[in-house]
């Protein structure tokens, strides 16, 4: 059973196994030096001639879970529960993506933790027997997010050369309980809020650079 150390700190005894991952990407990511670590890339932004940026996202986030769930030889009639999330309005390319898998569905909106914030909340699922087996998955879309968060690429704005930019990607695991040599989480930390003052939008590394790093007691 999950044991609370310290102040913020979940132990999680039986340390719950990632027995299945998957990751789908865009053009951009496709070019990148780890293009040979997805399971799959494309080389438009459309993915495969989706007629919306939204509808591309939900295309890659329901690919990237059926290949987790079908790499830890399940099906989604197997998975208990999945906890994901993306970065629009209502989860829209979460829930679009997944709902026709028919599994039960909590969805989270951790903006860029989305990832870890499924991972950990499955894991003590999983490890407080409430879940046998779960999905933690997230995605995003560059276009989608531009026209969400910043301008629609339709508008023409013009980016600064310094800008990063949200990946095209999404990616998803399969969590139960311990397994052999399987990867696995023996503990997760949940956050607070810090607001360091980052105003620029086009800066999300100095917005995100202190996630990673522990601030005060």
């Amino acid at each position: 059973m999950a044991e609370r150390i310290g102040n913020h700190t979940i132990i999680l005894p039986s340390k719950p196994s990632v027995y299945g991952y998957a990751s789908v990407v865009g053009k951009a990511e496709s070019e990148g030096p780890l293009a040979d670590e997805f399971d799959k890339t494309y080389d438009e932004d459309t993915i495969g001639g989706c007629p919306t940026w939204e509808k591309a996202e939900s295309a890659i986030h329901k690919e990237a879970v059926t290949r987790a769930i079908a790499k830890a030889d399940l099906s989604p009639a197997e998975i208990d529960l999945i906890m994901a999330g993306d970065l629009l309005n209502q989860c829209i390319g979460t829930s679009f993506g997944i709902r026709e898998l028919e599994i039960p569905f909590l969805g989270l909106y951790g903006a860029c933790s989305t990832m870890a914030l499924s991972l950990g909340l499955a894991s003590v699922l999983v490890d407080s027997c409430v879940v046998n087996t779960a999905v933690a998955s997230t995605s995003s879309h560059f276009a989608s997010a531009e026209r969400q968060f910043r301008l629609p690429l339709e508008y023409g704005g013009q980016r600064p050369p310094s800008a990063q930019r949200t990946a095209t990607a999404s990616g998803a695991t399969v969590i139960s309980h311990h397994k052999g040599n399987s990867p696995s989480i023996e503990a997760v930390l949940f956050g607070k809020i810090k607001d360091l003052g980052i105003k620029d939008a086009n800066s999300m590394g100095a917005a995100m650079a202190p996630a990673n790093a522990i601030i005060g007691p």
